[in-house]
Order: C-alpha cells, then structure tokens, then sequence
C-alpha cells in the first residue's frame, strides 16, 4: 500500500495534550503515532487496560481521547474490543451504523503478557478485525515496578531486590511477538522510537489496514521504572535497536521479515549503561551477569536471522 509518511505527519493528534502521563515516558508516544495511522475520513473505538495510560488519559470527569474510548479491567482488553468489532459488524451488516471504524486495544506489558494474555490469545485465535497494541515497559509501572514476564534478566524491580541475595530477575523476557506470530494471524510486527518514528507509523498503518488480527508490540520506556533522565528516551531506545535487544520486524501472513540490521552490532552495555535499573551490574565482579545477557541477546538474534530469511 501507498504511504505518505508528510501526510500522515500533518494530521491531527487523537490523543489530546494535558494528560498526566510522566514527562518521558513511551506509553504517549505510541499511542500518537499508532493513532495518527488512522485515516482522517475513519473513525475508531479504542479500550484500555487498566495501566498508566488509562488512569492518566480518563480521569472523570476529563479525558485526552478523541475516539470512543472504553476502560476495561486489566485481564480482559483483548475480549472487549472484540467484542465490540463483532457487534459492529453485525449492525453494519443490517446498515444500521457505518462501517469506516477502526478498533484498537492498548495495554502495558502486564496486562498483555501476563493478566491479559488469555483475552488477548483468543482474540488473535478468533481474528477479529482489530489491532492489540502492547506498549511494553518491561514492568508492572502503574502498580509499583514490580517484575513482569516482560522484564529482562537482571533488572531491578520492587520485587526483584538487588545485592548480595540477588542479582535481580533471574529469568529472561518472554517473546511475546513471537507467541502471537504463532496464532498464525494476518499482521504482527515490534517497533519502538528511534530517528523519525517512520518505522512505528508504517506499521501501525499495516496493522490497521490489513484485514483480521494485528498486533504491534513497541518498546515504551518508562522514566520511573528504568531510571532515566525524560530527555533521553530516543537514545535508549536506538541502543536497544543497535544492540538488538530489541530488533525491528514484522510477520506478514507467516512470512517472517527484518526492518533493520544494524551495520556494526552494537555491545548490550551500550543498551544497559542508560538505565539505572542495570546500574548494579557494572559493579566489579557482575562482569559475567552481562555476559549472560549478551548471551541471550545474540541467541535470540540468530534465531530471528534464521526466521527471516
């Protein structure tokens, strides 16, 4: 399909300003550039799990959406925009309410990965015409930073203590993109920030526009949880693109492709020295806690390699 990227950039925003989201945080960010994807002539209906985004964005009686917007619990925001992306299509069928809606759910890592993800793997099972977005965190930030299956081997949360009992969580992530890619669905792609965010609004764009399921999974950072200066949230996440902690790609119809392969890898230090979530594996004698991660970052790439080619 055709994409414009100085024409989407011209539309409006459909999340107003003056939410109380933190000064650096991912989570608007995403949502902007997923919504500005929307044709100006289409209208959408938009839920939320319950996260920092809905508390923040829909505090009675005010609200930044400028959609139809549903808050939901924080299990079950995959199974209420389906069901209303079902009714829509019954009525619109009978001619009772037009058809030029867009339906999209938004959730955190924890209510994706972990509260949410029965909901949320029923309705990719199930392909309704709906996109699930996961701005992804790698915590549970709205309720205290505790550790998610987002969050990455050895990172500090309030429930993954550091220091001599504990080097922080000792599991890696969960592959959540490639989980769903396993449903078989028409669209699923990870993104985040970096340079002109193109590479988030051409897929947003797919997702949207491409029949049946879609899921985008984007890297939000988040000030509080990773510890990091609001200023500098494009430069973590082009350090984790460069590293390929967090490599851009998408999943067409079972066809597995690579936005971007960095010239020169770049070591996982540069991704974790930005984040004081990561500050106690610097500290001398830890040298092999990065080795574990590096590790598992390039098993993960060559197995994305393989996938793509």
């Amino acid at each position: 399909m055709a994409y414009n990227f100085k024409e989407v950039m011209e539309r409006p925003d459909r999340l107003a300003s003056g939410h109380r989201m933190c000064a650096g945080c991912g989570a608007p960010i995403a949502v902007r550039g997923v919504l500005r994807a929307i044709k100006p002539e289409d209208k959408a209906v938009i839920c939320s799990a319950t996260c920092c985004l809905e508390v923040s964005t829909c505090m009675y009686p005010y609200t930044s959406w400028k959609d139809s917007f549903i808050h939901n619990a924080f299990e079950n925001a995959a199974a209420t925009i389906s069901g209303v992306e079902a009714a829509h299509k019954s009525l619109a069928a009978k001619g009772k309410v037009p058809e030029n809606y867009k339906f999209i759910a938004f959730g955190g890592d924890g209510g994706t990965y972990d509260i949410g993800f029965q909901s949320l793997s029923g309705a990719m099972e199930r392909n309704h015409d709906m996109v699930y977005v996961c701005y992804d965190n790698e915590a549970y930030m709205n309720t205290g930073i505790q550790r998610s299956s987002a969050t990455p081997l050895y990172a500090d949360t309030t429930t993954s203590a550091t220091g001599k009992a504990s080097s922080g969580k000792t599991q890696n992530r969960k592959d959540l993109a490639e989980v769903i890619a396993a449903h078989h669905v028409p669209y699923v792609a990870q993104t985040t920030f970096i340079g002109n965010l193109k590479d988030l609004h051409e897929k947003a764009e797919k997702a949207l526009y491409t029949p049946g399921a879609a899921f985008l999974n984007v890297l939000a950072p988040c000030p509080r949880g990773w510890r990091y200066e609001a200023e500098d949230i494009a430069e973590i996440c082009k350090m984790a693109v460069e590293t390929c902690f967090w490599p851009l790609f998408e999943v067409e119809n079972d066809v597995w492709k690579i936005n971007y392969q960095p010239k020169n890898k770049r070591p996982i230090e540069d991704f974790l020295k930005t984040q004081g979530r990561f500050k106690h594996l610097f500290k001398k004698g830890n040298e092999h806690l990065i080795a574990d991660i590096q590790k598992e970052v390039d098993h993960r790439w060559e197995l994305l390699l393989k996938r793509a080619q």
